[in-house]
């Protein structure tokens, strides 16, 4: 890179500022030649800057219309992201629609989704609606929208069909897949690709869904066997987890990557345990929390440093 450098605006919710925009961040950014310069939502956007880039999490429409004009005035500068291509992912059904039409090359791996369906409203019976399209218990209870709210969180493992009489639709319901308790998370910054293993619901036998409540929270889940209390276990089964092959985790990124026409995501990924090379993505999130990523700065910094090349390039082409 040369000399000169870049300025690089953000606009974050407060929560995912105290988060991201940590000190180790910025000062390593501006080592790099990167300087991260909040925007101030109580001014003019165009009154701002110059800036070379503009990252941001926010969808409203006063915020939309600013950042056209202000694209409109500055051609050259790069949005990340489009948020025509960000409220995708807040619609459960199309986030994961795109997933079916990648075409991953690895011989051994697949990469899918789980089953499932959407209901738009209240009908005779779920039941039955779960029953036409092959579903069977337990299965995962969803929000339709997925924009980060608190509402968007509720979700519910429905274990037997008297629990579905505490359902209100519209929801998606999703098929639970055993997955051996743990769930991979790929953190997407453009190119750069890191994929990490974390907790995740536990296996449901046939033999435990008949001691279990009909529906249960999310949030409750970890209460549901006294082993599942044990965080040693929990410990030592993540450790053991065998990772996905990095070729492929990185092809159904990059895939994903110019799909969304995002730059910035992650997504969970979980492997069938009936057939040990498929792959399930479950959900797919915009601007995840990237400081729970080791090494987070480095990577995030990597990122920047292809936008400001990116950012030169169309100067001199």
């Amino acid at each position: 890179m040369s000399e000169r450098r870049f300025r690089f605006g953000y606009v974050l919710a407060p929560k995912k500022l105290s988060s991201f925009i940590q000190d180790s961040l910025v000062n390593h950014a501006q080592q790099q030649g990167i300087d991260l310069i909040p925007i101030d939502l109580n001014k003019s956007l165009i009154e701002q800057g110059p800036f070379d880039c503009i990252f941001h999490k926010l969808y409203g429409p006063e915020w939309r219309k600013q950042l056209e004009e202000f694209s409109v005035q500055n051609p050259t500068t790069i949005i990340i992201d489009p948020i025509d291509a960000i409220e995708k992912l807040h619609n459960r059904i199309s986030m994961l629609e795109v997933v079916n039409e990648l075409k991953i090359t690895q011989e051994n791996e697949t990469i899918g989704v789980p089953l499932q369906i959407f209901i738009q409203e209240n009908s005779d019976s779920l039941l039955d609606h779960i029953t036409r399209q092959g579903l069977d218990f337990p299965v995962i209870a969803k929000p339709l929208i997925a924009n980060g709210t608190a509402d968007s969180h509720q979700m519910y493992l429905v274990l037997k069909p008297a629990g579905l009489e505490e359902l209100k639709p519209p929801i998606v319901l999703q098929e639970f897949v055993n997955h051996g308790g743990v769930i991979f998370k790929v953190y997407v910054a453009g190119e750069h690709v890191k994929c990490v293993k974390r907790r995740s619901l536990p296996d449901i036998s046939e033999e435990k869904l008949g001691t279990l409540e009909n529906l249960i929270a999310f949030s409750q889940i970890s209460n549901l066997t006294a082993q599942d209390q044990n965080n040693d276990s929990f410990a030592e089964l993540i450790e053991n987890a065998e990772m996905p092959p990095l070729g492929f985790v990185t092809e159904v990124a990059n895939q994903l990557r110019d799909a969304l026409k995002l730059h910035l995501f992650n997504f969970d990924m979980i492997r069938d345990t009936r057939a040990g090379n498929r792959y399930l993505v479950i959900d797919i999130n915009y601007f995840p929390g990237y400081a729970k990523m080791p090494s987070y700065e480095t990577i995030l910094t990597a990122f920047f440093l292809d936008i400001a090349r990116q950012k030169q390039s169309n100067e001199s082409g």
